[in-house]
């Protein structure tokens, strides 16, 4: 499972992104994989999208890839926090990292303080 970062589907979505050509190989080269993504993660992503009234299309896209929903389990409120608290991470980080725990994945991200954050976690970390 590829826990994939707001940053890499921003910049696969939006083709005037600086790492829209990055993600879109970091996702091709990944179609093996499943991916995933946190609820608030793709919030982040879609924000854009309903702004410019292209909501369905992002969506659309979305789906195309297989990204998934993942959730973040019973205790999110507690896990996340404390996630916060060690790691200082903003909370849709924490969700990236929480996602990755959970579901036994690797995270995507051009964030090199995230990708940083997950390797002290012991999580797996995929370098675009």
């Amino acid at each position: 499972m590829i826990v994939l970062d707001a940053s890499v589907l921003i910049g696969h979505l939006d083709a005037r992104d600086p790492h829209h050509a990055r993600a879109t190989a970091l996702l091709l080269a990944s179609q093996a994989e499943p991916l995933g993504a946190s609820a608030i993660t793709l919030a982040e992503i879609l924000a854009a999208p309903a702004r410019a009234k292209r909501l369905d299309e992002a969506r659309a896209a979305l789906e195309r890839l297989g990204v998934r929903e993942l959730g973040l389990g019973e205790d999110a409120p507690a896990r996340l926090a404390e996630l916060r608290a060690a790691s200082g991470r903003k909370l849709p980080d924490c969700c990236v990292l929480a996602a990755a725990q959970d579901h036994g994945g690797s995270v995507a991200s051009f964030d090199a303080d995230l990708r940083k954050a997950a390797r002290k976690l012991r999580l797996g970390v995929i370098d675009a």
